[in-house]
């Protein structure tokens, strides 16, 4: 399969959404509302994580009125997404 902007993507919703669950004892994929507003918010991360160190992803009463707040640093999103970095290194070698 192919590697894409979606793949960092889910990286950053599992993420999000077990933290969510941890800290507000509510599961985000269980409400599909809820998963898709988290969804659409997480691809901005990516772009200002390309030129700045931290960013801060919130959304207004993303389930049952709970609000959600976090800051995302660039380490922390490397860490997250460490094995689809690896597989983009990994593919030109592999497709010459």
């Amino acid at each position: 399969s192919h590697l894409g902007g979606e793949d960092f993507d889910d990286c950053l919703v599992n993420c999000f959404a077990q933290g969510f669950k941890r800290n507000n004892d509510k599961d985000l994929f269980t409400n599909p509302r809820a998963l898709r507003r988290l969804r659409t918010a997480c691809e901005h991360p990516k772009r200002t994580l390309s030129s700045a160190t931290q960013t801060t992803v919130e959304i207004d009463s993303l389930y049952e009125e709970i609000d959600f707040k976090s800051v995302l640093i660039r380490t922390r999103f490397e860490d997250l997404c460490s094995d689809l970095f690896r597989l983009t290194l990994w593919y030109p070698p592999r497709s010459l």
